[in-house]
């Protein structure tokens, strides 16, 4: 029998035309580097993130609304020093309470959509 054995990709949407305010916030603020679309994708717009082994795609949608309980959460080296990095940059940061050993706090993309970030603790 077959079985699972990772994630590939997370996919988001976003407001059609957005592409260059989510390449600002997700590799200008969060450091993910962009990863190329294929040419047949492409043409779709959105934007591809690479996100450790997994990849992070945001996908133009037009009937678009945030996310504002599903999300992706990414996994964050150097807590504390990231979430100062991230609010001297003007983003607002929730930091949560710690569950099962993880580190948390959300943000927003500049669309509305929650974004969790975690370290083990």
């Amino acid at each position: 029998m077959a079985n699972i054995t990772g994630i590939d990709h997370v996919q988001v949407a976003m407001p059609p035309g957005a592409e260059e305010a989510a390449r600002a916030f997700y590799s200008g603020v969060l450091g993910l580097p962009e990863v190329p679309k294929p040419a047949h994708l492409a043409v779709r717009g959105g934007a591809w993130f690479q996100c450790g082994s997994a990849q992070l795609h945001l996908g133009a949608d037009s009937a678009f609304l945030p996310a504002k309980k599903a999300h992706p959460a990414l996994i964050v080296a150097g807590f504390e020093a990231f979430v100062g990095a991230l609010r001297a940059a003007g983003v607002d940061v929730q930091v949560e309470e710690m569950v099962a050993g993880l580190q948390r706090a959300t943000v927003n993309d500049p669309f509305g959509n929650k974004v969790e970030l975690i370290e083990q603790r």
